[in-house]
């Protein structure tokens, strides 16, 4: 089993039983580069497809539960987030990508098929997120006060 394969396939024995990876299967890049100038990730796929995506979109649909919460309810929009960048990307095994940002958010793992999901509803998700801010009266614009109601209270971060 390679990541460099694209599709991790096969079989591998876990305590005694045995589970077909075909129908664990995700999407690995072959090839991740940060260009920093465009503040933008780049995932090369052995299918030949390659994405951009920008640190800004990355940051507002982390999969962390800061973001995410822990239900629905505890969702957070976040907000101001248009000057963030990746300040380090870290491998986590064989399934996933730590994204460490300027902002110091570092807290979700990106895993292979999140990030294919994200890459292939892009488009969508990020006029989903854009709504989103126009409805609640809130800004992508670090420095706008309208996102003052926004800022969290600093609580004590999440490690799962």
């Amino acid at each position: 089993m390679r990541p460099s394969e694209g599709r991790v396939t096969g079989s591998i024995p876990v305590g005694g039983a045995t589970f077909n990876l075909a129908k664990l299967a995700m999407f690995v890049p072959v090839n991740i580069t940060y260009h920093s100038q465009s503040k933008e990730l780049e995932l090369g796929y052995e299918d030949g497809k390659s994405f951009h995506l920008t640190a800004e979109f990355l940051r507002v649909h982390s999969p962390s539960a800061e973001v995410r919460g822990h239900t629905p309810k505890e969702a957070r929009l976040p907000v101001g987030k248009r000057d963030v960048s990746i300040a380090a990307l870290e491998p986590i095994g064989l399934y996933a990508l730590k994204i460490v940002f300027s902002d110091g958010h570092d807290s979700g793992y990106y895993d292979w098929d999140y990030l294919r999901e994200l890459a292939e509803r892009k488009d969508q998700l990020w006029q989903q997120y854009l709504e989103k801010l126009h409805d609640l009266g809130a800004s992508r614009d670090p420095h706008d006060p309208r996102n003052q109601s926004f800022t969290q209270v600093a609580v004590k971060p999440c490690h799962h």
